[in-house]
């Protein structure tokens, strides 16, 4: 190939080209599975609105305060809405499993205040998928309940992970965990300060990722919007091998950001199940997005009041 190369240059330099450039394209991952047909459905608690897509994945499609929106919007191949893995990521790698992430989820139960439904089997995996959604009018918030089923013939280990993706507009990532634990290290300019981590959300020609061992919460603050899961606090040796807790992912340039949790890596014999709660709380704040002690005192206050 190399020798081609050079034949052809040397052609093009005899008939009189001014010159050949190489252009590098862009890293792409691979394209998984395309989306099936809609099947949307609303579930609203006070100013909130969850839109959830039963035909795509279960994914939450948009997550409303009144009319402002904290899920990114964007429609590139996993760019957008709030979906649910299995982890580790290692047993199945890329692209996520269609089964969970973009296959048709049979709506079993739906109320104004509560939804469930559950994916098809994954043929690669053996595990099933059940989600179930149910609306908080005491505090205004929506409780997420991801369980796992083992429908394999053997015993197996897996941990839940939720993936929510917004945009990367001037906001602000927060989170208690003592700042050694956020691997790597300074790849994600992390600060300490007011009891909590806080990353000013930046623009990098990278895609960037970085593992930390939380407390049970993580928070995201832009345009107005502070939205805050709640989850089980895991201590260092309970997520699955090469995870973490809470895990940030930045994509290339201004795109969007993961906000990532995950739950404890569980032993399941055939037909067993793991269920792992997250509850999410959106409020409309005038609060700037930089560090403050008010804002943790805030959400300290939520946390301990959904006890």
């Amino acid at each position: 190939m190399k020798k081609q190369l050079m034949t052809f240059m040397a052609l093009a330099a005899v008939l009189g080209f001014a010159s050949i450039t190489a252009v590098a394209q862009p890293f792409q991952r691979p394209q998984s599975a395309p989306l099936g047909p809609s099947e949307e459905i609303q579930l609203k608690v006070g100013n909130l609105t969850m839109t959830i897509d039963a035909g795509r994945g279960g994914k939450i499609m948009s997550l409303k305060h009144s009319d402002k929106e904290v899920i990114s919007q964007s429609r590139f191949p996993e760019a957008f809405g709030s979906t649910f893995w299995t982890s580790p990521q290692k047993e199945w790698n890329w692209p996520p499993v269609n089964e969970f992430d973009k296959g048709a989820y049979t709506v079993e139960e739906k109320s104004e205040k509560r939804i469930v439904m559950s994916s098809k089997v994954s043929e690669k995996l053996k595990y099933r998928i059940c989600k179930e959604f149910v609306a908080n009018p005491k505090d205004e918030s929506i409780a997420i309940t991801y369980s796992i089923v083992n429908e394999s013939g053997e015993t197996r280990k897996v941990a839940p992970w939720e993936i929510t993706r917004v945009t990367n507009e001037n906001g602000i990532i927060f989170f208690d965990a003592p700042i050694e634990s956020v691997t790597p290290a300074n790849l994600l300019a992390f600060k300490p300060q007011y009891k909590a981590l806080w990353y000013q959300t930046d623009e990098a020609n990278e895609n960037r990722k970085i593992n930390a061992d939380g407390k049970g919460w993580l928070a995201y603050l832009a345009n107005g919007l502070l939205l805050i899961k709640k989850f089980e606090d895991l201590n260092p040796s309970q997520p699955a091998p090469d995870e973490a807790e809470i895990q940030v992912y930045v994509n290339r340039g201004k795109s969007y950001i993961e906000l990532e949790s995950q739950g404890a890596y569980t032993t399941l014999k055939p037909g067993e199940k793991v269920s792992w709660t997250v509850k999410w709380y959106l409020l409309s704040v005038n609060d700037e997005p930089q560090p403050s002690a008010k804002l943790v005192k805030k959400i300290k206050k939520i946390i301990r009041k959904s006890k």
